[in-house]
């Protein structure tokens, strides 16, 4: 069992192990489920976005998005030392 300090803010930090356990990293987020007995549950809080999102990662600045050719292509360029 670890054993966690709360700040004179309220806060807690929740060491190292704790977080790698929970499969989280600097910047992600977590939920905590308060239940009825005084306990809480502490998970990693799941994506809230859509596959959707990221659709516009793969359009030129300007011009529409990149065919499957056109990435393909970019691809073998690279991997030929190219680009």
């Amino acid at each position: 069992m670890t054993t966690l300090t709360v700040t004179a803010k309220g806060q807690v930090t929740f060491r190292k192990d704790v977080l790698q356990h929970l499969g989280v990293k600097p910047g992600d987020k977590i939920t905590v489920d308060m239940l009825p007995d005084g306990r809480i549950a502490v998970r990693a809080a799941k994506p809230a976005g859509q596959i959707s999102d990221v659709f516009d990662l793969l359009k030129r600045e300007g011009g529409p998005s990149l065919s499957i050719d056109e990435m393909s292509g970019l691809i073998g360029d690279a991997w030929a030392g190219k680009r």
